[in-house]
């Protein structure tokens, strides 16, 4: 029986470095792990190396240096990582405030933005207490702020914008999957360097 991920093209069929941007709750990690496997990519999830760089949780970092002295260790591990081969990345929710981690981004790989609704991203991220900036009186409402602020960039950012919906992560993946062939495609499997 297929679950609709066959292995019959190649990974080379999606050339390059892709990166994967969004809200917190948009699925970057969980779609990255799968993305990265069915092209045979090095998968890297941009919180998890600073925290392993640091070596402490992110609300921590933002407890001690805010979140201005995130953000500039953030922008040092997505330069890092940015500048590997065939990777699989899941940038920071808030990676693109800075230009220059939006530049980053453009200039070294295909860049998908994972957009979700504010109902799905406040379901997903309601109850996670590892988010710094929802630990506040109304999380509702700093998500619907941060939604207002980044999607713009986000969509500045994106060579491909994929709506998450409520469909299943192996549906999305399967989605993406064929978007990233069609744009390479399309594209002579020449990385497009604007957007």
């Amino acid at each position: 029986m297929s679950n609709g991920l066959s292995s019959a093209q190649p990974a080379t069929a999606v050339p390059g470095n892709i990166f994967l941007v969004g809200l917190m709750g948009a699925g970057k990690t969980s779609v990255g792990r799968l993305l990265a496997k069915r092209f045979n990519k090095a998968f890297y999830d941009c919180d998890q190396e600073i925290e392993r760089h640091t070596g402490v949780k992110i609300p921590v970092i933002f407890d001690i240096e805010g979140e201005e002295g995130f953000r500039a260790r953030e922008a040092a591990v997505l330069r890092e990582l940015a500048a590997l081969h065939d990777v699989v990345l899941a940038a920071g929710g808030g990676a693109v405030v800075r230009e220059e981690n939006r530049r980053v981004l453009k200039q070294n790989g295909t860049v998908v933005y994972l957009r979700a609704s504010l109902d799905d991203l406040w379901q997903r991220t309601r109850h996670d207490r590892n988010r710094p900036l929802l630990q506040t009186a109304d999380p509702r409402a700093r998500l619907e702020q941060l939604f207002a602020q980044r999607d713009p960039l986000y969509q500045e950012v994106a060579t491909l914008i994929v709506d998450t919906g409520s469909q299943s992560l192996r549906s999305l993946v399967q989605q993406l999957e064929q978007r990233l062939r069609e744009h390479f495609r399309s594209a002579g499997h020449v990385q497009q360097d604007h957007v």
